[in-house]
């Protein structure tokens, strides 16, 4: 597989890897694909088996009128997603067991996905063996583990015998597309923003880092379609890498994901760097001296000793990773918090609380952040027009904070770094107006405050017009533009000019 702006080679520590033919740019288009299957995530609770809504999975709750499996009121009327596993269910008679609590996990959904691969493999067998048979499926360091048997039992055995797939598919078929699947397959979002998987083989074949020069998006509308695009300049023979983690995630939480779920360790450049790239966005101030920061001894060892850059001062493995564990408990709890104020001060105080303990930087802080940045101009007593000059600088400087290492870690035109523009412009102009009414800015340095927000605006709005205009993400990019176009002609019925 090729493409005119890259090819594919191959080796025995990367497997198959994509480099670029040709300089490219940023922003410039690599190709695009379908995927070869979409559907629910593993352990997911009931879902509309169309459009992954949740649903009510009692005896109450919406179901397909053709096979009895979980389907919203609104799909049951058109679906294609599910049509060729509803037309399974209703030949061999396999009936959707109700359960009592549609919050939890739904073992008999874990089937969907990978029925949904072996139904596409059957009906595109060319597709199947060009594209997805030699992907990696860890078989053999899954074999024998807890996640082997519960599959064993709840996907396999469920498709061979309930399904009546035992002559179509063998064990080690279904086994295969389950790792196939855990591997390689990525998260999409439906336009209601919920999030299913699909298995997109163009873009699994990218080298993993968690500093991508890859960037996607995926088109709900336009069947769950990907584009993939290059997030900086890359020079012509450069390696074009995506991520399977989370980059706002330390090493230590990044290394154990990958190791879970990818089985491999991650030797990016960054994984290697005890601070991070010069971000240290998993160290700790050091608490036994004034101007030291603990950092890793060796960051993709979990066990490797932690030690302080100043002074003799020195941790376990254990015992950072305890921390850690301690302190996002904190802040995973807060999250269920109601969205209200208190708990955007519960965010605040817990952001101080770990100020004299985290390095300014630290991953912890920078999630922290991004829920305040969520949180100031949205809630009841907190609204953008609301917030005094000095909580307005407070979100400017939230955002600003975030913008420096992500500008680390994802670094170029990234969906992340556009829709923090966004949230940064707000509070700018809103402050700018704040400051003219009180008689503190004027002329020129009021040009320049709103030319700064409309420069904000419109790189964000150039970034996210890339995305499903019915996502969240490409509705901004509309608000955006029509902010952009609202505050140039309040700039010329003010006289401020261009």
């Amino acid at each position: 597989m090729s493409g005119e702006a890259f090819k594919v080679l191959e080796c025995p520590e990367l497997g198959r890897y994509a480099v670029t033919t040709k300089k490219l740019k940023a922003g410039e288009e690599l190709f695009e694909e379908k995927p070869f299957a979409i559907g629910p995530k593993s352990d997911s609770p009931p879902v509309c088996l169309e459009c992954c809504v949740p649903v009510d999975g009692s005896a109450f709750g919406p179901k397909c009128p053709q096979c009895g499996w979980p389907l919203c009121e609104e799909c049951v009327r058109s679906v294609v997603y599910h049509k060729a596993e509803c037309d399974l269910f209703v030949k061999n008679k396999v009936k959707f067991q109700n359960v009592d609590d549609s919050t939890a996990g739904c073992v008999q959904l874990d089937c969907i996905t990978p029925l949904r691969v072996l139904l596409a493999k059957e009906a595109d067998p060319e597709r199947w063996n060009a594209e997805i048979s030699r992907m990696q499926d860890h078989r053999e360091e899954r074999r024998g583990s807890t996640f082997w048997d519960a599959d064993q039992k709840n996907v396999v055995e469920f498709l061979r015998s309930e399904c009546g797939l035992k002559d179509r598919c063998s064990e080690e078929l279904i086994q295969q597309v389950i790792g196939i699947l855990e591997v390689n397959a990525f998260e999409a979002r439906t336009s209601s923003g919920y999030t299913i998987r699909g298995l997109y083989p163009k873009l699994a074949i990218m080298a993993h880092s968690c500093v991508p020069n890859v960037v996607h998006s995926i088109h709900p509308s336009k069947d769950y379609r990907l584009t993939a695009r290059t997030a900086i300049d890359v020079e012509e023979g450069s390696k074009l890498y995506t991520t399977y983690t989370y980059t706002l995630s330390g090493t230590m939480v990044r290394q154990a994901a990958l190791k879970s779920t990818k089985y491999f360790t991650c030797q990016c450049k960054r994984c290697l760097d005890p601070t991070e790239l010069g971000t240290h966005f998993s160290s700790l101030k050091c608490q036994k001296c004034d101007n030291g920061v603990i950092v890793s001894s060796k960051p993709t060892d979990e066990e490797a000793e932690w030690h302080c850059t100043h002074c003799e001062y020195k941790l376990k493995g254990a015992a950072m990773a305890k921390a850690i564990q301690v302190m996002q408990a904190e802040i995973d709890e807060l999250a269920y918090m109601e969205y209200g104020p208190e708990r955007l001060e519960s965010f605040e105080r817990v952001f101080k609380k770990y100020r004299s303990v985290l390095h300014p930087l630290h991953f912890i802080n920078t999630s922290i952040r991004n829920s305040l940045i969520e949180l100031y101009g949205r809630i009841p007593g907190y609204m953008m027009p609301e917030l005094p000059d000095i909580l307005l600088e407070r979100k400017i400087e939230l955002c600003k904070d975030i913008l420096r290492v992500n500008d680390v870690f994802e670094p170029g035109k990234s969906r992340s770094r556009a829709m923090l523009l966004y949230e940064l412009h707000a509070p700018i102009v809103v402050l700018a107006q704040s400051e003219y009414a009180h008689g503190s800015l004027d002329g020129e340095p009021l040009k320049k405050r709103l030319q700064e927000a409309i420069a904000l605006l419109e790189e964000s709005s150039e970034i996210l017009k890339w995305e499903d205009p019915t996502t969240p993400e490409g509705i901004l990019a509309n608000v955006a533009k029509q902010s952009m176009v609202q505050l140039r002609q309040s700039m010329e019925i003010a006289n401020l000019g261009k």
